[in-house]
């Protein structure tokens, strides 16, 4: 393996590519990884509520986490299997109550006191997020622009108190928490009337973030969808409005890969949106002909991010987390297999010849840059990706599969 490491390192340099400084680099990218793919997004809250909010699991592969110890000990397995140190997010139903029914709208620093004890032992940071879905108050497809003002209230004290939350995570873990709204708000049919429940939401988010929260250790984030079921005609947090809701706010835009039209790309906004933005938050996710949350894979477009990070010199820039939830499959694998495909790109796009390719550009030498962009498709990438999980102490290859079917018979297979 060492000698086609070399073999391999030997073609980038002639492009005077630093593989070496580039596996550093890669070593200090953390991917925020969603503890919603063990547990079906599902969560732990005692008066528990069917999903809704548009969204959708399907398949019923046995070893699903049915508790926050074993959803941890999960997490914690594909981590041993994905090369580098990483973050986990939460979502707000992930809260530990201990038996005791505790609505959205008390939730508390103390009810995440084991994911924090946990984060730290493994080393990890953790982001968050309210979830405004899969509960009776939002059971009518509308939540911060809701027309009762009571059902509004119940998700502002929520918002709020997820805020709080993701502030005691970067107090303790000595690492600031992305805290980032997403809500289904919207109509399955052609609305009357598009400005009033946009007004509302405005309103409402005015009064989530005037509460003060610490910047050092909170970052908010807001996030748009294009649709969803139930909201196929209108969305009230449209790309527009969250846009320039976060650039008069100065907050973070978060954007989701599945939350735009299917002709749309994500790789295409992200230097626009650095144009206008000292950061940028990003949920990772593979729409197959909709917002369908399919494990992220290596292709083309999942290539095309990673390459729109690295070469406009963003990796400090723009905070990288995925989204999906696949429930065909082994969960465990599931993560492993995206995490591993985001890290993979991030790698792919640090080996390529970025400047030389920019140069070609702006001289107009177009016959140069596509040929160099297609040939280096095929150079000897696995190589130095096998070496770098080799280096981090993970398993090659497909060789962590073997650890998933070990795992799957002396772990998932006894979860009824």
């Amino acid at each position: 393996m060492g000698n086609q490491f070399e073999l391999a390192k030997k073609e980038y340099e002639q492009w005077g590519i630093d593989v070496e400084e580039a596996l550093e680099k890669l070593k200090n990218i953390p991917i925020s990884v969603h503890c919603w793919q063990g547990d079906d997004i599902g969560g732990f809250e005692v008066n528990k509520n069917e999903l809704s909010g548009g969204i959708e699991v399907t398949g019923n592969y046995p070893g699903k986490a049915r508790t926050p110890e074993e959803l941890r000990m999960d997490l914690e397995k594909a981590f041993s299997l994905i090369p580098g140190k990483h973050r986990v997010n939460l979502h707000a139903i992930y809260a530990e109550t201990d038996g005791e029914v505790v609505d959205r709208d008390k939730i508390e620093p103390k009810h995440f006191e084991k994911w924090v004890k946990w984060a730290k032992e493994q080393g990890v940071g953790l982001d968050f997020n309210p979830t405004l879905f899969s509960h009776e108050k939002a059971a009518d497809g509308l939540t911060l622009a809701h027309p009762d003002p009571k059902i509004r209230q119940f998700w502002i004290d929520h918002c709020i108190a997820s805020r709080k939350i993701g502030e005691y995570f970067g107090r303790e873990l000595g690492t600031p928490c992305l805290t980032n709204i997403w809500i289904p708000d919207g109509y399955k049919d052609i609305p009357s009337d598009r400005l009033t429940p946009r007004k509302r939401l405005k309103e409402a988010l005015d009064e989530i973030f005037a509460v003060e929260i610490d910047e050092a250790y909170n970052i908010d984030s807001v996030e748009s969808k294009l649709f969803g079921i139930g909201s196929e005609a209108f969305v009230v947090g449209s790309h527009e409005f969250y846009l320039n809701y976060a650039l008069a706010n100065n907050m973070l835009c978060l954007l989701d890969t599945g939350h735009y039209h299917p002709t749309e790309v994500v790789s295409n906004k992200i230097s626009s949106m650095l144009l206008f933005n000292d950061k940028l938050a990003l949920h990772v996710s593979r729409p197959v002909r909709w917002d369908s949350d399919h494990v992220v894979t290596f292709d083309d477009e999942l290539k095309e991010i990673a390459l729109e990070i690295v070469r406009n010199d963003a990796l400090d820039k723009v905070m990288i987390g995925l989204d999906f939830f696949d429930a065909s499959i082994n969960r465990v694998a599931a993560w492993t297999i995206g995490t591993r495909n985001m890290i993979k790109a991030l790698l792919y796009g640090l080996l390529m010849p970025n400047e030389q390719l920019k140069e070609l550009q702006e001289k107009g030498d177009f016959t140069k840059r596509l040929a160099i962009m297609e040939e280096f498709k095929t150079y000897p990438f696995g190589a130095i990706w096998n070496h770098y999980c080799e280096q981090m102490n993970v398993p090659e290859k497909e060789h962590w599969l073997e650890e998933i079917d070990q795992y799957e018979k002396e772990v998932l297979s006894s979860r009824k």
